[in-house]
């Protein structure tokens, strides 16, 4: 017989559960859940296209919100059981899947800790990341590209859903700049924090002479909104220009001007969209990126009066938030938090968990501050 005793470790989990799950009050999501189920199930409902969208995106978020718990609260119990089951048989497999499923449930209730944290007006929304070749050239191109994967990869992992709105392709290799956008519950509040200027130093691939180099990408995160909470935009403020999808190298993939560009004249943001099949598709979702970054640069003017006014006008994020060192030895480091690894190829395989959770307590500890 087996002496297994995980009862504080799983006493300890229980009680910061507990603590989670009064923040994220279960009884109201199981509420909203009900009275959206019923919307959903409405024989008129895609009658209105986006309000149907709408309600079923907001379901399958809440869903997805409350299986998260659901699942852990389930854990802890069936943990209990086989450690039980494990004492009594003296099966020394099943103790060692006893402790593998106690670090699983540290790391899921770990996850719902953060998500608690995440309490800011536009967390919940879907995010749009927008990742644009800096400084360095093709290597710099090449980089941009490698962000882009990912964060598609991280997404995959994840199981969230993931769309590429527009790419521009560099001429020699990687991109100029690519727009996605990630439909999961708190998707921006999570990846909010990966915004900033990301730095990758390697040796060259496109250097004949093998020299290091240095190179830069910047990443803009802003929440998707939905359409009732978008802002009014002039129609002699932007300017429409329609194109051809292209791919690598120039090749087109479409035979009619469904691309669609739009610049806000008084701000120069500009927006592409060649996902969609048709031009109005197109317009529309580019639309909808326009709205949430122009909503978001007027939240960003408001805070900065505010610390104008508090005679705090000092920048919390600084202009290099990450460095990927590929060579002369192997390391990520997010330089707000000190996070680092050693392994970038993890990294660049998706691998950002670390990172964004150390980005998110940082986040909250500068707010308090």
């Amino acid at each position: 017989m087996l002496d297994l005793d995980l009862s504080a470790e799983i006493a300890a989990l229980r009680s910061t559960f507990a603590t989670i799950s009064d923040v994220l009050d279960l009884d109201r999501l199981r509420a909203e859940i009900a009275e959206l189920s019923e919307q959903a199930g409405a024989p008129d409902l895609w009658d209105n296209p986006d309000e149907a969208q709408k309600v079923t995106s907001a379901l399958s978020h809440k869903q997805a919100s409350l299986g998260r718990v659901t699942r852990v609260a389930n854990g802890l119990d069936d943990l209990e059981v086989l450690i039980e089951l494990a004492n009594e048989e003296g099966d020394e497999a099943s103790a060692a899947e006893a402790r593998a499923e106690l670090e699983k449930l540290r790391t899921a209730i770990g996850d719902l800790e953060v998500q608690t944290l995440l309490n800011g007006e536009f967390d919940p929304r879907p995010a749009v990341i927008t990742i644009r070749a800096g400084a360095g050239g093709v290597d710099a191109a090449d980089f941009a590209e490698m962000l882009l994967r990912m964060y598609l990869r991280w997404a995959e992992q994840h199981k969230y859903s993931a769309t590429v709105l527009d790419t521009s392709y560099a001429e020699e290799a990687g991109i100029k700049s690519a727009t996605i956008e990630i439909d999961a519950p708190y998707a921006f509040g999570t990846l909010s924090v990966e915004a900033g200027t990301h730095r990758l130093v390697r040796m060259s691939p496109f250097n004949s002479a093998g020299k290091r180099q240095t190179s830069f990408a910047a990443v803009e995160v802003v929440p998707l909104m939905e359409v009732t909470e978008s802002i009014d935009i002039p129609d002699n403020d932007i300017r429409v220009d329609v194109f051809r999808s292209s791919g690598p190298g120039g090749q087109s993939v479409n035979t009619t001007d469904s691309a669609v560009r739009i610049t806000h004249l008084p701000t120069g943001i500009v927006v592409s969209c060649q996902n969609e099949k048709s031009q109005i598709q197109n317009r529309a979702a580019a639309m909808r990126v326009l709205q949430s970054r122009l909503l978001l640069v007027q939240r960003e003017q408001e805070n900065a009066k505010k610390k104008e006014l508090a005679g705090n006008i000092t920048a919390s994020w600084g202009d290099q938030m990450r460095s990927y060192v590929l060579a002369p030895y192997q390391m990520v480091k997010d330089l707000r938090t000190d996070y680092e690894v050693n392994n970038p190829s993890n990294v660049f395989d998706g691998d950002l968990d670390g990172f964004i959770t150390a980005g998110i307590r940082w986040r909250k500890s500068a707010d308090r501050d």
